[in-house]
């Protein structure tokens, strides 16, 4: 009997809505897989804001990627009239030989795109919200700026129901296989399904569905705030407070947004990383005041207007890979049937479109003209035992 389904999408997040989109686009039968409801916060695609940025201090072989990604995130506002980019500029901020710095410098040049290097006095002229030491500089590039997770998601989930994608929600995926013959079954709490293909995207979930891909993936509970400025969201706004990643001389990261929800939404600032250890299961959800004064103290005197009052707190998850980078491939144990996506270790939804593009590449001809070299799951520096060198 042949499959009823040509791909089934496992996980509906940002990597899986993308998906589902380039796949149904392509004239694929889809099914698209998710435990919880469209859009939903229980995983790692929400919040309101993530960053977007080309001057990339993670790895120069990122850029590529980034620069498709743009193109994508504008079509999809062309496509569907949703916001879901703002690019006010941004400021990667620390001492010249910080990673945040020296590495955003780095592929800056090794790609020649646009920015320019500012010292502490011109931060606080262009942008008097923030406060460099006299020892800090900034990487400041135009190009920088806001995606809307939530919006994103939404966007690629309709272009994927109007091109013909079956999409089930409140369905958790129990069990997944490879057949020996070709193809694949999928069981979930309601029902069996069968596909030629499978792509997974299981987000912090991967541990879990993932265990033979051989990858130790850590899963992280992290926090975002928004406090109110002292002085007003005036200063605040888009147009004039950009998108920031400072490093302070311990290493220490924290990023944050313009206040893009009106005059009560107040501003977004998180610490980069400096996350606990959980499992989706046994994330704490409730943020305690000793976290929010934590982050407070850390902005007070980088940006001294903004901890004027607290006003919420959400919590999301990190999928981590020893080495921080993505793992986007088909499965090695499974490589006729199963395409995997996973490990984005805090820095991966602002390329949800094109990895959209590269999962639905791997599916339907096995390979992809993108640059993922650094994203195979059989890279040493997954195998137990490695650990991240310093930044």
């Amino acid at each position: 009997m042949s499959p009823t389904y040509d791909v089934i999408v496992l996980g509906l997040g940002g990597m899986g809505s993308a998906a589902a989109h380039h796949l149904a686009a392509r004239g694929a039968r889809v099914l698209g897989l998710e435990k919880f409801g469209p859009a939903h916060n229980r995983g790692s695609s929400h919040g309101g804001s993530r960053i977007t940025r080309q001057s990339y201090f993670e790895d120069p072989a990122y850029v590529p990627l980034l620069l498709r990604a743009y193109e994508l995130y504008e079509r999809l506002e062309r496509d569907t009239g949703c916001e879901v980019a703002t690019l006010c500029g941004g400021v990667m901020v620390g001492r010249p030989d910080s990673r945040t710095v020296a590495g955003s410098l780095l592929s800056a040049r090794r790609w020649d795109l646009p920015h320019e290097m500012l010292d502490a006095r011109e931060v606080r002229r262009r942008f008097p919200t923030l406060t460099p030491a006299e020892d800090e500089v900034a990487l400041y590039e135009a190009r920088a700026g806001l995606v809307r997770p939530e919006n994103t998601v939404a966007a690629h989930l309709r272009l994927a129901d109007r091109d013909g994608a079956e999409l089930r929600f409140e369905e958790p995926v129990t069990r997944w296989e490879a057949l020996p013959g070709g193809g694949v079954r999928v069981r979930t709490a309601r029902n069996t399904y069968s596909a030629g293909q499978l792509v997974i995207c299981p987000g912090a979930w991967a541990p879990r569905l993932l265990t033979d891909l051989g990858v130790p993936f850590t899963i992280e509970r992290q926090v975002m705030y928004w406090f109110q400025p002292s002085g007003g969201t005036h200063a605040f706004a888009p147009e004039r407070h950009p998108i920031y990643i400072w490093e302070d001389a311990r290493a220490v990261q924290i990023y944050g947004f313009p206040a893009i929800d009106g005059p009560d939404g107040g501003a977004k600032v998180a610490f980069f990383r400096k996350g606990t250890v959980c499992t989706p299961e046994t994330i704490e959800r409730t943020v305690h005041d000793r976290e929010v004064a934590a982050m407070a103290g850390q902005v007070a005197d980088r940006l001294p207007d903004l901890p004027g009052r607290f006003l919420t707190a959400a919590t999301c998850m990190y999928s981590n890979t020893p080495d921080e980078h993505f793992v986007i491939a088909r499965h090695p144990a499974h490589p006729g049937s199963v395409t995997v996506a996973c490990g984005f270790s805090g820095h991966g939804f602002k390329f949800v479109p094109v990895v959209g593009e590269i999962l639905a590449d791997l599916a339907l001809t096995g390979e992809t003209p993108h640059p993922i070299e650094l994203f195979d799951p059989g890279r040493p520096r997954l195998r137990p035992g490695f650990t991240a060198a310093p930044a």
